[in-house]
């Protein structure tokens, strides 16, 4: 049995990757970004072990979200799934890029991290004057954290980190039209998050439906990865250690 935390699990992907985990006797603490979706979340999510708030869109609240977490005890997975499509590029940034970044610094190491990335992604740059000016793309997030991961697996030879990309799937994000299969959408984050596969026991890598699959060669570019967490350091004023 896994104890697994997933942010943005009020609805969605992380509400369905957390229901999922439940179903399998694993513990999941939720996040939502309010009381009012807390509530929500746990009516919706019977058998979560409780839920924490946290608007990531401010760095304070990441900040003192990461200190809920903690306060609850170790954790042996975390899904950053929680993310923004269409939003002004501050937000995106903040929600998609710095929020997973924070919250990675800041919660006591789990022994497997998961990212929410995109196919998308590989229409990313690595943009670090965007990232200066709090300026960049859906894609460039995605990138992002597909780049943090690989980076972990530089820094953190104890932790599994994964990027996944879920699909273009018909949750609230995706629309009511999306072609993906939204099963398969969510599978993936979880068995990564508690599998003893050993194709699931793996680090630096990246996922479409429980798969390896190409991605975006720039995530892999050591320099510029440490550049990226230099800048953000600078940023957030919080270190990866």
């Amino acid at each position: 049995m896994a104890r697994v935390f997933i942010t943005g699990s009020a609805d969605g992907l992380g509400q369905l990757s957390a229901q999922l985990l439940i179903k399998q006797g694993h513990n999941v603490v939720l996040h939502a970004r309010d009381e009012a979706r807390a509530k929500d979340a746990l009516a919706k999510t019977p058998g979560a072990e409780a839920v924490v708030t946290g608007e990531l869109s401010d760095i304070a609240e990441t900040i003192a979200l990461a200190k809920k977490v903690n306060d609850l005890g170790a954790f042996d997975a975390i899904i950053h799934n929680a993310g923004v499509y269409t939003a002004p590029a501050k937000q995106i940034f903040t929600i998609n890029t710095v929020a997973p970044y924070v919250l990675t610094c800041l919660i006591t190491k789990p022994k497997r991290l998961i990212y929410l990335s995109s196919g998308l992604h590989k229409q990313g740059t690595v943009n670090l004057e965007g990232i200066a000016q709090e300026r960049i793309s859906y894609s460039d997030s995605k990138l992002h954290v597909l780049m943090l991961a690989k980076a972990l697996t530089r820094k953190w030879p104890d932790v599994y980190a994964n990027a996944v990309d879920p699909g273009w799937v018909p949750t609230k994000m995706g629309g009511k039209n999306a072609p993906d299969d939204l099963q398969k959408g969510f599978e993936t984050q979880a068995w990564l998050a508690v599998s003893e596969d050993t194709s699931a026991k793996v680090s630096g890598r990246y996922f479409f439906h429980q798969k390896e699959r190409p991605y975006n060669l720039l995530a892999d570019d050591v320099p510029e990865q440490d550049k990226f967490l230099k800048l953000m350091e600078k940023m957030t004023k919080v270190s990866l250690m």
